[in-house]
């Protein structure tokens, strides 16, 4: 296998070649920091990149690997991996995407940190996001922007856009991202990845509180199905605290991707969101094929329409007040944050309250309307990929206006919990479109089961972007 086939093999696969001893760890991070090194100046996926620890671990790991039993290996040891920048790592720069911050050295570790680390993964360093978050492009200020590997000129998505752009070129083997309102699924869909938002619960947000009412999740950003039901399997599991928390699978979220039969399934789909209308056709001829292959596999489909009107208002009250969270002074911050710490400060206890017990009486509603179905299948963003700097004149409110349209079919599952997983589904123009596919709450095996009856059908492995 040459160099290049070995970067974009999924991380399993990877593994397996690890144990066998036919690949150490050391070879694999070399090969990934090369990458970075040849790649990432155009692509502006990485804020920080950690050469030396990386190797120092992947050669520490080789080591171990001469007088180990493979059968007691972590899943993924040896693994290259990427971390987003909002997710603290202790003793490696955690900016925020505020370039005040890019030298800020956490003194702790997240619980999903602890839990890759005790996977076995090797860390390449953090990922580029959107200023806090805050935005579905990942340009913030005084950090070049990230850039989409399928095309130069486009966006990769956000906030987990350094996420996807890393992985879609082949610049770390795993992506771990995190989903607010389409932070992750957006990116995975913008590159042609497989992007898993957990359900609310199943991955721990330690040492950390909610900040946003349980619409935050870790999750990650994977080449294969397979390899985020097992990133989840690493990553799932309560913390004492957590206010939030579901028990284990059983059996585990792998075998659920890799199981050999398939059970008939009771499948709703839309195209159309209220009062945003109907998905770009591009976004619209992509759910179409995929639930015409899950019809020829024998599910029940069935169109409905879904109205978000009674939460967009609720759910921007409890956005900005994120900002206001964060307890970042405004002269650190860019104009469209400074602009949402000013909106976040205009909201009262009382409102912010109101706003949440709104978008759970909302929440309600839908997946008590979903609860006959076993899987939805949605666009990820209503319009195909935009350009990068492609907002950059517009005012904050049309910012949030436009954001909110373009990543509509998101944060409706970030308010109600429900898990979704975006997977692959064609091209328009040269860029990759993706469909999601959301459970029923706590629901993620069905969505592995039936993202991989769908990537069998129709495999997007084999696909690579130019830059590669």
């Amino acid at each position: 296998m040459n160099k290049q086939d070995l970067a974009f093999t999924p991380a399993l696969e990877q593994a397996q070649l690890i144990r066998t001893k036919q690949l150490s760890p050391l070879e694999l991070t070399q090969l990934y920091l090369d990458r970075i090194e040849a790649l990432d100046p155009k692509l502006g996926s990485y804020f920080t990149v950690t050469p030396e620890l990386a190797l120092a671990d992947a050669k520490a790991k080789t080591e171990q690997l001469a007088t180990t039993d493979p059968d007691t290996l972590p899943p993924f040891f040896g693994i290259p991996i990427s971390i987003k920048d909002l997710t603290a790592v202790a003793d490696i720069p955690c900016s925020y995407g505020v370039a005040a911050l890019r030298d800020k050295l956490p003194g702790h570790d997240r619980a999903v940190v602890t839990r890759i680390k005790q996977g076995g993964f090797v860390l390449l360093g953090k990922t580029a996001t959107s200023q806090l978050g805050s935005l579905p492009f990942t340009e913030p200020a005084g950090f070049p922007p990230a850039r989409n590997p399928w095309n130069l000129d486009y966006t990769p998505g956000g906030s987990s856009g350094g996420a996807s752009a890393a992985l879609s070129a082949g610049l770390c083997a795993i992506a771990q991202a995190s989903d607010g309102g389409g932070s992750l699924r957006g990116p995975a869909a913008c590159c042609g990845l497989v992007g898993i938002k957990p359900a609310r619960g199943r991955v721990s947000l330690a040492p950390l509180g909610d900040c946003v009412n349980g619409l935050l999740t870790h999750g990650a950003i994977t080449r294969t199905v397979a390899d985020a039901a097992a990133m989840l399997d690493l990553i799932s599991g309560y913390v004492p605290g957590d206010p939030y928390w579901l028990p284990d699978p059983n059996p585990s979220f792998l075998a659920h991707a890799t199981a050999k039969t398939v059970k008939p399934l009771r499948i709703a789909f839309a195209t159309k969101l209220d009062p945003i209308g109907e998905a770009a056709p591009e976004c619209q001829q992509a759910v179409l094929n995929t639930v015409q292959h899950l019809e020829e596999m024998g599910h029940a489909i069935e169109q409905i329409s879904l109205d978000l009107t009674d939460l967009l208002q609720p759910l921007t009250a409890i956005w900005v007040s994120g900002v206001s969270f964060s307890g970042m002074p405004k002269e650190i911050l860019q104009p469209i944050n400074q602009w949402f710490l000013e909106r976040g400060q205009q909201v009262t206890s009382g409102q912010y309250l109101q706003a949440v017990a709104q978008m759970q009486m909302f929440s309600r509603r839908i997946v008590a309307s979903l609860e006959q179905y076993d899987a939805l299948v949605l666009p990820v963003f209503m319009s195909p990929t935009i350009r990068v700097g492609e907002w950059a004149n517009l005012s904050p409110e049309e910012i949030l206006h436009k954001s909110f349209e373009w990543v509509a079919p998101c944060p409706l599952f970030n308010a109600t919990g429900q898990p979704a997983i975006v997977i692959p589904a064609g091209f328009s123009a040269g860029l990759p479109v993706g469909v999601q596919l959301v459970g029923r709450p706590a629901g993620e095996a069905p969505l592995f089961t039936l993202a991989a009856q769908l990537e069998a059908a129709h495999p997007w492995i084999q696909y690579r972007p130019p830059i590669a």
